[in-house]
């Protein structure tokens, strides 16, 4: 038996997609977090710990007490470590509820960087090594990694696409997606797109949505009494090795190696026992690193390994469910999305141990956490 720990009792999503004119990033985490509330049955007096991140809101958390009514929080944090920030805030909830700092802690996140358009929403922070090349970050990073793992691995343009068009399968059955109803994606397509910055086109890159979402997250004693059965954190893990790309060790290999095995440490698991996976997936090229550094195949094999439909319907591992960034939604950072899918997977009984991994900066931050049904405990 593992020891009692915490889980998510309440997750939504706010607005998604286009949301209405004159919606904040704050309104759209408020929005958010009293669905969440209402899902697991608690109400806002509850609460005490708040966490949020946005890169249109530099005190989010801040921000959300007050939008919400919330003065009586004994605990903040407003991390910002790119998309994986929320990954980052169940870990440091989960430490916070276990000192004893708080009983209920809400995590959220929004964004409007359809509505007021990405320059506004996301300010680049562009390395002095960097800057005399003028790259169109973080497109131009990831296109170097990309570049690079063909070079390495033989990794070819038809297996990027494939990373696409299994979103788009996911997608097709979503109603909540963003590209639901616009017809299935095919490796063709995705070749024949404009090209952005070689070898990434137009298909091999994400969304540009808006939306947001929020967890409630409390002792697992406590969620196993509210509306919605606990969806327990078994383990989690973070590690960085850079800022800016130029001083990333290796443009093949993510600190999700590290990350990775941290989380499954402490879940007291393995690969063999994860049976759904929700990835960052800003580029095609993430998950395919993603895969390799997190064990699911060895080091150079993502690429056959997503095009032989692994990760696809119907496939041997179920990787984005819902579609992911590339078809599924891509509010300016996709962490707490990702979330909020594994939660649903777990509570419909698909799976009893997802797997989520989010990533910041240009692959600079890795955040990993194991999530597991009842049966797991």
């Amino acid at each position: 038996m593992r020891p009692a720990g915490v889980a998510i009792a309440g997750a939504a999503e706010s607005d998604l997609g286009q949301v209405a004119p004159g919606l904040t990033p704050t309104d759209l985490m408020a929005q958010a977090s009293l669905r969440a509330l209402e899902d697991c049955g608690l109400g806002l007096a509850d609460v005490d710990g708040l966490y949020a991140a946005s890169t249109q809101l530099p005190w989010a958390s801040l921000n959300l007490g007050e939008a919400l009514g919330i003065r009586t929080a004994r605990t903040f944090d407003s991390t910002q470590v790119g998309g994986g920030s929320p990954l980052a805030h169940l870990a440091h909830a989960r430490a916070a509820i276990e000192r004893g700092d708080c009983e209920v802690a809400l995590i959220a996140y929004g964004s409007t960087q359809r509505s007021v358009g990405r320059d506004k929403a996301s300010v680049q922070e562009v390395s002095e090594w960097e800057a005399p090349y003028r790259p169109m970050l973080p497109m131009t990073a990831y296109a170097l990694a990309a570049s690079r793992h063909m070079h390495e691995f033989g990794t070819t343009p038809e297996q990027l696409a494939a990373v696409a068009v299994s979103a788009r399968e996911w997608a097709s059955s979503n109603e909540r997606a963003w590209t639901y109803g616009k017809g299935p994606l095919t490796v063709a397509d995705v070749l024949a797109a404009p090209r952005l910055c070689d070898p990434l086109g137009v298909k091999d890159c994400c969304l540009l949505t808006d939306g947001g979402g929020a967890l409630v997250v409390t002792g697992a004693e406590r969620a196993r009494t509210l509306r919605q059965p606990p969806v327990h954190l078994l383990g989690a893990g973070e590690a960085s090795t850079h800022r800016h790309l130029s001083s990333m060790p290796s443009l093949v290999e993510t600190a999700a190696v590290q990350s990775g095995a941290r989380a499954f440490a402490q879940a007291r698991l393995t690969v063999a026992d994860v049976t759904g996976v929700q990835l960052y997936d800003a580029f095609t090229i993430t998950p395919i690193l993603f895969l390799e550094d997190l064990g699911f195949c060895a080091k150079g094999d993502g690429g056959p390994f997503v095009a032989s439909g692994a990760i696809a319907p119907g496939g041997s591992l179920p990787v984005n469910t819902n579609g992911g960034g590339l078809a599924y939604q891509h509010p300016g950072m996709y962490g707490l999305l990702l979330l909020v899918e594994a939660v649903r997977q777990i509570r419909s009984g698909a799976h009893d141990v997802v797997l989520g991994h989010g990533n910041g900066g240009v692959f600079s931050g890795q955040n990993t956490v194991i999530l597991g049904s009842a049966a797991t405990v």
